[in-house]
């Protein structure tokens, strides 16, 4: 956040000084408020890039085990041009290597899972999914496994098959 604030303030920098320099090259002859408003449309222009392209930046810096379940868009009246263009700003991955199994229970999987925000810190839940029956729990206090791998205290959640998060869980490991 910090480095993307400094690359904001160095980018209305640039814009003001492409202003004057160009006000130099044309004598003089452009308004002395072109320098402010060159500052903040370089500001604006830095800023929605940044918006956009943090889901790609994300992406590219996770290990190769976490595969991305789903994507949350954003679209804001006060950000007009979202609602044509929208960005991701959150994602659920899956970390394909924490994908666990027991030799009793093979359609049950159990993994963790994250939660990636634009302005948010990466939170980490575990998740066992039921892959034959279309349900899946988050795992919390009051869960017990035991040795057979049969689990009591679990909240269930059904699902349909357009879950995201079940299908990837399912399909991975």
């Amino acid at each position: 956040m910090f480095i993307e604030l400094i690359a904001t303030l160095l980018a209305g920098l640039a814009g003001a000084g492409v202003v004057m320099l160009l006000n130099k090259v044309l004598g003089g002859r452009l308004p002395r408020w072109f320098a402010p408003v060159g500052a903040g449309l370089a500001m604006l222009a830095t800023t929605i890039s940044n918006e956009y392209s943090w889901f790609d930046r994300t992406k590219e810096t996770m290990p190769e085990a976490f595969q991305i379940a789903e994507t949350v868009e954003n679209k804001t009246f006060y950000r007009p041009w979202t609602y044509a263009f929208p960005y991701v700003h959150r994602y659920v991955a899956v970390d394909e290597a924490s994908v666990r199994t027991h030799a009793n229970h093979p359609g049950l999987k159990l993994a963790d899972i994250y939660f990636f925000g634009r302005w948010s810190p990466v939170n980490r839940l575990p998740i066992l999914a039921d892959c034959p029956q279309m349900r899946r729990a988050a795992l919390a206090d009051g869960i017990d496994f035991d040795q057979s791998g049969t689990i009591g205290g679990v909240d269930w959640v059904q699902v349909d098959s357009s879950d995201a998060l079940v299908a990837t869980l399912c399909g991975a490991g």
